[in-house]
């Protein structure tokens, strides 16, 4: 893809009349169709014992009922991104999670997942789906975005982004003292950090 293709990318949350969308993306992904972005939001169990299809089908009930679910990218009328972006108290799992506990009562919305397409990839799609996600929350009420990045080599889940493509995001390392695993905020309503 050229310079002028990447300019004329369209950033979208999705919502019911985009359901179409999220499916053609979801059916030309295999990785994303296993997962639906389920992993963070249904408990462990729950997660282990469904399909991928039922995974699929819970993702678009959640965006029948008005649940924000996140960004598609699109490249004319093709999505060819995804950003799961939601309130944390939205992430099951995540809330349970011992590794990446709330660092404080901030109502906060995370980041758990960012999917580029192929063809798109290194070409700067997943700083601009974080900035579109930060937009994105903003317009909801948020107060900051929160996202927990994994190093380039690292063995775990790697669709968290990197610590560096949030830093150009605008986002800052909030990660406690002695927590492993880090964690990245773009503050959007406090002093605390910069705003978008």
């Amino acid at each position: 893809m050229n310079n002028q293709a990447n300019s004329s990318l369209l950033f979208l949350p999705v919502t019911a009349e985009r359901l179409p969308d999220l499916e053609e993306f979801s059916q030309c992904h295999g990785k994303f169709r296993y997962c639906s972005c389920m992993r963070w939001r249904m408990t462990s169990t729950a997660f282990r014992q469904s399909t991928k299809e039922e995974r699929a089908a819970t993702l678009e009930e959640l965006v029948r009922t008005g649940t924000p679910v996140g960004i598609l990218a699109y490249s004319g009328t093709t999505p060819v991104g995804w950003c799961s972006v939601a309130p944390r108290a939205r992430y099951a799992a995540l809330e349970r999670s011992r590794v990446l506990p709330r660092i404080d009562d901030t109502p906060v919305w995370s980041v758990v997942c960012l999917f580029v397409d192929r063809h798109f990839r290194r070409q700067g799609l997943t700083c601009k789906l974080l900035t579109a996600a930060v937009a994105y929350a903003r317009d909801q009420g948020a107060p900051a975005v929160e996202g927990y990045p994994v190093e380039p080599d690292a063995p775990s889940y790697r669709y968290m982004g990197t610590p560096e493509t949030y830093r150009r995001a605008g986002f800052v390392d909030v990660t406690p003292a002695g927590q492993k695993r880090r964690v990245m905020r773009f503050y959007l309503l406090s002093e605390k950090g910069p705003a978008f």
